[in-house]
C-alpha cells in the first residue's frame, strides 16, 4: 500500500493528490455530513467520493470547458464542494470559490472579472439570490443547482438541477487531459484598495506545497477527524482543513452550521479544529458569561485553575522551573477544565487559530485549561500559511515560526517578507498590483510589521499600511470607504475601527454646517449637547453612514458609529502637517467611546 502520508513530489498537483489518496486508502472514511433526511450523519468513504468526482468530471467535460476556464462555487461546507473542485482540478480548471452571504451584485463582479462560465450553488432559499447574480452577470452560461428553488419564480433558463445534469451526462467518455503543477488551479478574491476584491492567481504547487509544509508543523495522523466549519471559500480552511487532511489520510466531517457548532462537537468530537479567531472569542464569552452567574467562589475557583494551569503549560514548554503548585492540576482538571474541553469534544489534539489576530489573553485562558490551541499567520497570497505555533514551541502571543519551506526576510519598515514556492502567480488581470506585492526578487511583501524573539518567533507589531482585518480573517482596506463616507458633506471627517472585532464601526465628525442644516430639515435644534446624544437621531445618522458604503463588499460594513462635533486638526494633533490622520492617536482619544461600540458581543 502506498505512503501515509502522501509526498507531493509524488502527488505533483492537487488533483494528482486526490487520485493517489482515493488509490491509497479507496475504504477509509473521507468526509462525514448530515444529511436531513434521516437526521442522521452519513460518511463517505475515498471510493464513494472518487466515483462521484468521475460523475462530476463527465458532466463538466459535456460543458465544452478548456484547461484554464473559471467556474464558480457558492455552497457551504459539504462534500459536493469537494466533489466539484477536484472535477474541475483534473479537468485542468480554474475554481473560483464565492461567499454564501456575500451581496448579489459582488459576487456577480467577481464571476465577471474571473469570466467564470458556470457557477455550483445549493438552490432552494438561495436561489433569488442566485437569480440575482444571473441578471447581472455577463459571463455565466450555466448555474447547476443542488436543489430546485423554493419559487418557480426564481428559476432561470440557464438553471439546471444536478441530478438532472449529471443524468444528461451518464455515460460520457471524459478525455484524459495532462495537469501541471504550476497550472493555475483558483482564483481567490481578497479585499483591494480599490473598494473591490482582487483576484489571488494560485497554482496546484502553490496550495499542494503549502498543505504540505504546514503538515510538517505537528503530528497529524491519518485517525485523525477535523470538524470543517470556517468557510472553504477561506484559503485557511480550504488548505488547512481540505487538502492537508488529504495528504494524511484523515477524515472531515462539515459542521451543519454555526449556530449549531456546539452540539457538532459534542457529535464529532474532533480532534483537529481549524477557526479564526471570533469562535475561540464567543466560547470564552460565553464562558464568562456564566461564570458571572456562578458567583465569587466559582469565579475564584476557575481564575486558579487557569493560573496553576499556565504554570503547567510553561514548565512543559521549558519556560519555567517545576512548582508544588502544579500538584493542584489534577482536582481543578477534574472540577474546572474538563468541563470546558468537553464542550470541544473532549480529545481536541490541535485547535488552529488564523487569519486574524487571537487576543493573547483569551489563548491564554484555553491553553490553560488544556486545550491545545496554535496561532498562526498566513495571506491568501502565500497560500496561505506562513507561520505557525508548534505543540513543542508555543508562544501564544506570537505568530509562532516560519513553516519549513518558507524564506523570511525582514524589510524596510520592519515589514515581513516571505519567498517561497507557495507565493501566488500575482493578481488576476491586474499586474499593478502584482508588481506592488511581488519584488523583483520574488518576495511577498506583507504590509505587516514584524519583530523576532531569541526564540525564532516572529511577532507582529503593526502595518505598513491602515487595513483592518476583522476576527474573521477578511482584511478591509479602510481608506476608500473612509473617502466614500465623506463624500457626503455632512461626515467632515471619519475613521474606521475594528481590528479583530467581528464588524467595522466608525468615528465620525460632524461638519457643522450641515449638521445645523440637517438638524433644521429634521425639527431638531441643533445647539442643544442632547440632539447629538438622541437614539433617534444617532440611528438617522448610522442609516445615512452606512448608506454611503453600498458598493463595497458584504463584510465590509459599518455596524455601529461614534459621532461628534470635535474637529481632528494639526493644533490637538490628530492630523499631521501633510493632513494625514494620525489614527494612534485618535484611537487613543475616544478610547472609550470604542470600547462602548464594541461591548457585549457575546453569542
Amino acid at each position: 500500500m502506498p505512503e501515509s502520508p502522501i509526498n507531493p513530489d509524488r502527488a505533483q498537483t492537487l488533483s494528482g493528490l486526490f487520485r493517489a489518496r482515493a488509490a491509497a486508502t479507496p475504504d477509509k472514511p473521507a468526509y462525514r455530513q448530515y444529511d436531513a433526511a434521516s437526521e442522521s450523519w452519513k460518511s463517505f468513504s475515498w471510493r464513494e467520493i472518487a466515483h462521484e468526482v468521475a460523475r462530476w468530471q463527465a458532466a463538466l467535460a459535456q460543458e465544452a470547458l478548456a484547461p484554464g476556464d473559471r467556474v464558480a462555487v457558492m455552497l457551504k461546507n459539504c462534500a459536493e464542494w469537494v466533489i466539484f473542485d477536484q472535477a474541475a482540478l483534473g479537468l485542468g480548471l480554474v475554481t473560483v470559490p464565492l461567499y454564501l452571504d456575500d451581496r448579489p451584485d459582488n459576487a456577480a463582479w467577481i464571476i465577471d472579472n474571473a469570466g467564470a462560465r458556470l457557477l455550483l450553488v445549493e438552490g432552494r432559499f438561495q436561489h433569488r439570490k442566485v437569480a440575482e447574480i444571473v441578471a447581472t452577470s455577463k459571463s455565466l452560461q450555466r448555474v447547476v443547482s443542488l436543489l430546485p428553488p423554493e419559487r418557480l419564480a426564481d428559476w432561470s433558463p440557464k438553471f439546471v438541477l444536478a441530478a438532472d445534469w449529471l443524468k444528461a451526462a451518464a455515460g460520457a467518455e471524459v478525455r484524459e487531459r495532462r495537469i501541471d503543477a504550476d497550472m493555475l488551479a483558483s482564483i481567490v478574491y481578497t479585499s483591494g484598495t480599490t473598494g473591490r476584491p482582487k483576484g489571488v492567481m494560485l497554482t496546484h504547487e502553490n496550495m499542494l506545497w503549502n498543505a504540505w509544509y504546514a503538515s510538517r508543523c505537528a503530528d497529524f495522523g491519518a485517525d485523525e477527524v477535523f470538524l470543517s466549519f470556517l468557510p472553504l471559500s477561506h484559503t485557511l480552511e480550504r488548505t488547512g482543513g481540505y487538502y492537508l487532511p488529504m495528504l494524511a489520510g484523515c477524515e472531515v466531517a462539515f459542521a451543519r452550521s454555526i449556530n449549531l457548532l456546539a452540539q457538532d462537537l459534542l457529535s464529532i468530537r474532533p480532534t483537529v479544529l481549524v477557526s479564526v479567531p471570533r469562535i475561540y472569542e464567543r466560547v470564552h464569552a460565553r464562558i464568562q458569561d456564566a461564570l458571572a452567574k456562578k458567583g465569587p467562589a466559582a469565579q475564584a475557583l476557575f481564575a486558579l485553575a487557569v493560573d496553576v494551569g499556565w504554570s503547567r503549560f510553561e514548565h512543559a514548554q521549558g519556560r519555567a522551573p517545576w512548582h508544588p503548585r502544579l500538584l493542584l492540576w489534577p482536582p481543578l482538571k477534574k472540577l474546572v477544565a474538563d468541563g470546558v474541553t468537553q464542550k470541544l469534544g473532549g480529545r481536541l489534539k490541535y485547535a488552529i487559530s488564523g487569519g486574524a489576530a487571537l487576543p493573547p489573553r483569551i489563548a491564554r485562558v484555553f491553553i490553560s485549561l488544556g486545550v491545545p490551541l496554535l496561532q498562526g499567520y498566513g495571506l491568501t497570497e502565500a497560500s496561505p500559511v506562513v507561520t505557525v505555533n508548534r505543540p513543542e514551541s508555543n508562544i501564544p502571543e506570537s505568530i509562532g515560526l516560519p513553516l519549513p519551506g518558507m524564506e523570511m526576510k525582514i524589510g524596510e519598515h520592519d515589514e515581513l517578507l516571505t519567498r517561497s514556492r507557495c507565493v501566488m502567480r500575482g493578481y488576476w488581470d491586474n499586474p499593478e498590483a502584482t508588481a506592488a506585492a511581488i519584488d523583483g526578487a520574488g518576495w511577498l511583501h506583507s504590509g505587516d510589521q514584524v519583530r523576532v524573539d531569541d526564540r525564532g518567533h516572529y511577532h507582529i507589531i503593526g502595518r505598513i499600511k491602515d487595513i483592518i482585518v476583522l476576527n474573521n480573517g477578511e482584511k478591509v482596506p479602510p481608506g476608500d470607504m473612509e473617502s466614500a463616507i465623506t463624500l457626503d458633506p455632512l461626515f467632515g471627517q471619519v475613521m474606521l475601527v475594528g481590528e479583530g472585532k467581528p464588524f467595522l464601526a466608525a468615528l465620525a465628525v460632524l461638519d457643522e454646517e450641515h449638521w445645523q442644516s440637517w438638524c433644521a430639515e429634521q425639527n431638531l435644534d441643533a445647539s442643544r449637547a442632547e440632539t447629538l446624544r438622541d437614539s433617534q437621531v444617532h440611528k438617522k445618522l448610522l442609516a445615512r453612514l452606512a448608506g454611503r458604503l453600498r458598493d463595497f463588499p458584504g463584510y465590509a460594513q459599518v455596524r455601529r458609529a461614534h459621532f461628534t462635533l470635535e474637529p481632528w486638526t494639526v493644533e490637538n494633533g490628530y492630523l499631521t502637517p501633510t493632513m494625514k490622520t494620525r489614527r494612534n492617536r485618535i484611537a487613543e482619544r475616544h478610547a472609550q467611546e470604542i470600547e462602548a461600540m464594541f461591548r457585549n458581543l457575546a453569542g
